[in-house]
Protein backbone atom coordinates (compact mmCIF):
# COMPACT_ATOMS: atom_id res chain seq x y z
CA UNK A 1 0.00 0.00 0.00
CA UNK A 2 1.43 3.36 -1.06
CA UNK A 3 1.47 6.20 1.42
CA UNK A 4 -0.46 9.20 -0.01
CA UNK A 5 1.95 11.73 1.54
CA UNK A 6 5.33 10.29 0.60
CA UNK A 7 4.34 8.40 -2.55
CA UNK A 8 6.00 5.18 -1.42
CA UNK A 9 5.37 2.42 1.06
CA UNK A 10 8.46 2.70 3.25
CA UNK A 11 6.75 4.52 6.13
CA UNK A 12 3.84 2.06 6.15
CA UNK A 13 6.22 -0.90 6.20
CA UNK A 14 8.31 0.71 8.94
CA UNK A 15 5.16 1.32 10.97
CA UNK A 16 4.07 -2.32 10.66
CA UNK A 17 7.58 -3.49 11.56
CA UNK A 18 7.64 -1.24 14.62
CA UNK A 19 4.24 -2.59 15.68
CA UNK A 20 5.58 -6.14 15.34
CA UNK A 21 8.73 -5.33 17.30
CA UNK A 22 6.66 -3.71 20.03
CA UNK A 23 4.46 -6.80 20.30
CA UNK A 24 7.58 -9.01 20.33
CA UNK A 25 8.93 -6.95 23.22
CA UNK A 26 5.68 -7.53 25.09
CA UNK A 27 5.89 -11.29 24.49
CA UNK A 28 9.49 -11.36 25.71
CA UNK A 29 8.49 -9.32 28.77
CA UNK A 30 5.76 -11.86 29.51
CA UNK A 31 8.33 -14.66 29.28
CA UNK A 32 10.67 -12.85 31.67
CA UNK A 33 7.84 -12.17 34.10
CA UNK A 34 6.99 -15.88 34.14
CA UNK A 35 10.54 -17.21 34.47
CA UNK A 36 9.68 -18.80 37.83
CA UNK A 37 6.09 -19.84 37.05
CA UNK A 38 5.76 -23.64 37.16
CA UNK A 39 4.47 -25.11 33.90
CA UNK A 40 4.87 -21.89 31.90
CA UNK A 41 6.15 -22.36 28.36
CA UNK A 42 7.96 -19.54 26.58
CA UNK A 43 6.22 -17.78 23.70
CA UNK A 44 7.71 -16.29 20.56
CA UNK A 45 6.41 -13.84 17.98
CA UNK A 46 7.49 -14.12 14.36
CA UNK A 47 5.93 -11.20 12.51
CA UNK A 48 8.44 -11.06 9.65
CA UNK A 49 6.51 -13.52 7.45
CA UNK A 50 3.32 -11.45 7.76
CA UNK A 51 5.31 -8.30 7.05
CA UNK A 52 6.77 -9.86 3.89
CA UNK A 53 3.29 -10.89 2.79
CA UNK A 54 2.00 -7.34 3.25
CA UNK A 55 4.95 -6.02 1.22
CA UNK A 56 4.19 -8.25 -1.77
CA UNK A 57 3.13 -6.48 -4.91
CA UNK A 58 -0.12 -8.43 -5.22
CA UNK A 59 -2.41 -7.23 -2.42
CA UNK A 60 -4.69 -9.90 -1.04
CA UNK A 61 -8.24 -9.22 -0.01
CA UNK A 62 -8.88 -9.81 3.65
CA UNK A 63 -12.09 -11.01 5.19
CA UNK A 64 -14.34 -8.39 6.73
CA UNK A 65 -16.39 -9.04 9.84
CA UNK A 66 -19.90 -7.71 9.44
CA UNK A 67 -21.30 -9.48 12.48
CA UNK A 68 -19.81 -10.40 15.87
CA UNK A 69 -20.98 -13.98 15.20
CA UNK A 70 -18.59 -14.37 12.27
CA UNK A 71 -15.46 -16.43 12.82
CA UNK A 72 -12.04 -15.79 11.35
CA UNK A 73 -9.74 -18.55 10.14
CA UNK A 74 -7.37 -19.82 12.85
CA UNK A 75 -4.36 -18.04 11.32
CA UNK A 76 -6.15 -14.67 11.69
CA UNK A 77 -7.76 -15.33 15.06
CA UNK A 78 -5.76 -12.77 17.01
CA UNK A 79 -4.67 -10.37 14.31
CA UNK A 80 -1.83 -10.51 11.84
CA UNK A 81 0.82 -11.02 14.53
CA UNK A 82 0.21 -14.10 16.65
CA UNK A 83 2.45 -15.44 19.42
CA UNK A 84 3.01 -19.17 19.61
CA UNK A 85 4.85 -21.56 21.89
CA UNK A 86 8.61 -21.52 21.36
CA UNK A 87 9.91 -24.82 20.12
CA UNK A 88 12.98 -26.37 21.71
CA UNK A 89 14.55 -25.25 24.90
CA UNK A 90 15.21 -27.26 28.01
CA UNK A 91 12.28 -27.84 30.29
CA UNK A 92 13.07 -27.71 33.99
CA UNK A 93 11.65 -30.05 36.61
CA UNK A 94 8.75 -27.65 37.24
CA UNK A 95 7.75 -27.73 33.54
CA UNK A 96 8.99 -24.20 32.77
CA UNK A 97 11.25 -23.76 29.72
CA UNK A 98 12.04 -20.03 29.90
CA UNK A 99 15.78 -19.33 29.49
CA UNK A 100 16.39 -15.88 30.99
CA UNK A 101 19.66 -15.42 29.07
CA UNK A 102 17.94 -16.08 25.74
CA UNK A 103 15.09 -13.74 26.65
CA UNK A 104 17.47 -10.90 27.56
CA UNK A 105 19.43 -11.35 24.32
CA UNK A 106 16.20 -11.25 22.31
CA UNK A 107 14.99 -8.20 24.24
CA UNK A 108 18.24 -6.38 23.46
CA UNK A 109 18.12 -7.37 19.78
CA UNK A 110 14.49 -6.23 19.53
CA UNK A 111 15.37 -2.89 21.12
CA UNK A 112 18.24 -2.35 18.69
CA UNK A 113 16.02 -3.12 15.70
CA UNK A 114 13.31 -0.78 16.98
CA UNK A 115 15.85 1.98 17.52
CA UNK A 116 17.27 1.52 14.02
CA UNK A 117 13.78 1.75 12.51
CA UNK A 118 12.93 4.91 14.45
CA UNK A 119 16.21 6.47 13.29
CA UNK A 120 15.46 5.60 9.66
CA UNK A 121 11.91 6.97 9.87
CA UNK A 122 13.15 10.16 11.55
CA UNK A 123 15.73 10.70 8.80
CA UNK A 124 13.15 10.10 6.07
CA UNK A 125 10.70 12.54 7.63
CA UNK A 126 13.49 15.09 8.08
CA UNK A 127 14.39 14.72 4.41
CA UNK A 128 10.76 15.21 3.39
CA UNK A 129 10.57 18.27 5.64
CA UNK A 130 13.65 19.77 3.99
CA UNK A 131 12.26 19.02 0.52
CA UNK A 132 9.00 20.74 1.44
CA UNK A 133 10.85 23.91 2.39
Amino acid sequence: MTDPITGDSSLNIASKAMDGLSLRRNVISQNVANVDTPGYHALELNFESELKRSMSSSPKLSMKLTSPKHQLPKDQASGPYMAKLRSGGTERADGNNVDIDQELVEMTETGIRYSALTTAVTKKLSLLKNIAR
